[in-house]
């Protein structure tokens, strides 16, 4: 019979995927980030580092041990034209944020997510130099750890302490009163030419703009580098709307989890119908905390500020 998420045990594959977050944050926090022999998958913009290639091996292996029969999709070992499945799937980002590892930048994530059906359904991401592990399972909520070194876990033979966890979002929704009270995240992406590239451009200086000039003068923009990480700062509260374009399928499938689980909502990065279902490898999206009130009129204001089109092939 064919694997479900009912009849996987959701719970025990997540706490597989914390273990193995947490022993790959290991590896690249010891780690001196040194690009490979190519440098660059596409240009200097986009690099990898053997630091990512080793990382990916080690889950890979890991998770093919636990789970024989379940497929992978890895950001290193991508084939172009490899499309997510039905099947049971793990899709991984070893290092979300390469280009801050590089630069010693500490906004840095292991991205370890499990589609079922192509539906995000389990997500882990941590982040091993701030310590911050999230986690989810769909209909069973997200959370937020604490992660220390050296004083030992209960059932485990590594030397990490997990702190109590945190439900999210970290406080209270609020409601959204609109695009000049939020906090936004636009990520400038690898692709740096062209109508993708304009539009990013446009869009980020009409949200900025003051109001007497056409724009929606956003409380403020951030540009941090870890679609993962961004994902679970608005589902944490943090921040309020991130918007993207150009991402991948491993970026986004386990900070999806988590966000939605804490009531935020992900729809299209284009103008488009509200409840329009959006695949994991959609590669263009919107995505808004959880709120009392205001998250649709947020979004459709969103939409009124988007200038152009965000054309990514998946």
């Amino acid at each position: 019979m064919a694997s479900t998420s009912t009849n996987i045990d959701l719970p025990q594959l997540r706490d597989h995927l914390v273990t193995i977050a947490l022993q790959a944050g290991e590896m690249i926090t010891a780690a001196k980030p040194s690009t490979t022999s190519s440098g660059t998958k596409k240009n200097s913009a986009d690099l990898v580092t053997e630091t990512d290639q080793a990382v990916e091996a080690f889950i890979s292996s890991e998770l093919k041990r636990l789970y024989p029969s379940f497929a992978f999709m890895g950001e290193e070992t991508y084939k172009p034209g490899q499309k997510l499945g039905d099947e049971p799937t793990f899709v991984v980002d070893p290092i979300d944020g390469t280009t801050n590892f590089v630069h010693r930048h500490p906004y840095v994530s292991v991205s370890l997510g499990f589609a079922v059906s192509k539906i995000p359904t389990v997500g882990v991401v941590y982040n091993p130099f701030t310590g911050k592990l999230y986690s989810g399972i769909r209909g069973q909520g997200s959370f937020l750890q604490e992660i220390h070194h050296g004083q030992g876990v209960q059932n485990n033979n590594d030397s990490h302490h997990l702190h109590q966890q945190h439900r999210l979002p970290l406080k209270d929704p609020e409601p959204l009163t609109g695009l000049d009270s939020c906090v936004v995240v636009i990520e400038f992406g690898s692709d740096r030419s062209g109508t993708n590239w304009k539009t990013k451009c446009d869009t980020w200086a009409r949200l900025g703009r003051s109001k007497d000039e056409g724009g929606a003068m956003v409380h403020s923009a951030r540009a941090l580098g870890s679609a993962a990480l961004n994902l679970c700062a608005v589902a944490e509260g943090t921040l309020d709307v991130y918007w993207e374009g150009g991402c991948w399928a491993w970026d986004v499938c386990a900070g999806w989890v988590i966000l939605t689980e804490a009531g935020g909502k992900v729809v299209d990065a284009n103008p488009a119908d509200w409840e329009v279902p959006i695949p994991v490898d959609h590669r263009k999206y919107l995505a808004v905390r959880g709120a009392t009130a205001g998250q649709r009129e947020l979004v459709e204001e969103f939409w009124t500020n988007v200038e152009g089109t965000l054309e990514y092939e998946h």
